[in-house]
């Protein structure tokens, strides 16, 4: 069976409003897939369907042919689901490289051992090294995550993602805060991961910059709907796309 990811009529509502309305998709490896849509669209709450956070009102999330709808947040990592948020989400107090070391003895599924310290796991200080390198953050390894410019705090967690070895990455908005300066170096690490085509990307973005140069895939949502779906010069070009969520008026050319 092809790996794939799967909401089906994905819904969630708070009181009377549906934030998620009945959101069906596939999603499959080798294809980097943009979720936009105008603020309150409902992108990040699906996001955080998908991966845990949030629990339906109904529908369902199917993961490589199973439901995982009743899983926890750690129950998907687990499986195979990294996410990164908004905001970071790192041990603030611990140095960049205890923070991969950490990832990458949960991967390997090693836990405390007195009798055999870390610094005896040349394996696993080899492959949390490599990771530092990937990310350009080798020559930070000993300094506090707390001490990170906001743009290396998202390297580092985009390391803590690959250090899991997930099949599904999660990228939440990952140029959010950044210096224009720090910007091409996350969008570079994730057009890298595109290289891998067994893995599933997802991307929440709100520069269609960004957008237009990683993506194979569009999903715009709307008021919790899905409303478009398809190659990104076909969704972009489409009508409702432009004057709904690129303020272009009929007529005229996405910028």
């Amino acid at each position: 069976m092809t790996l794939s990811l799967e909401t089906r009529d994905l819904t969630i509502r708070f009181g009377g409003h549906v934030a998620v309305n009945r959101v069906s998709c596939i999603f499959r490896p080798g294809e980097l897939t943009a979720i936009v849509g105008p603020n309150g669209a409902g992108k990040t709450t699906y996001f955080n369907l998908i991966s845990g956070q949030l629990r339906p009102s109904e529908g369902a999330i199917l993961f490589d042919g199973t439901d995982i709808t009743s899983y926890g947040a750690p129950l998907r990592t687990r499986a195979g689901l990294g996410r990164a948020f908004q905001l970071t989400n790192l041990f603030p107090n611990l140095s960049v490289e205890e923070n991969v070391r950490l990832a990458v003895q949960a991967a390997s599924h090693v836990h405390y051992d007195m009798l055999r310290p870390w610094m005896t796991r040349s394996e696993l200080i080899v492959r949390a090294d490599s990771i530092l390198d990937e990310v350009a953050l080798g020559s930070r390894r000993k300094v506090a995550a707390t001490a990170l410019s906001h743009g290396d705090q998202r390297k580092l967690e985009v390391a803590l993602m690959m250090a899991l070895e997930p099949k599904v990455f999660m990228f939440d908005e990952p140029t959010a805060g950044m210096s224009i300066d720090e910007v091409p170096v996350v969008l570079n690490l994730i057009a890298q991961l595109k290289h891998d085509a067994s893995k599933i990307i997802l991307l929440v973005e709100h520069k269609m910059d960004v957008v237009r140069s990683l993506a194979d895939r569009i999903v715009v949502l709307h008021n919790g709907q899905l409303v478009a779906d398809g190659k990104p010069a076909d969704v972009i070009a489409s009508p409702i796309v432009q004057e709904a969520y690129l303020g272009v008026a009929p007529g005229r050319g996405a910028a």
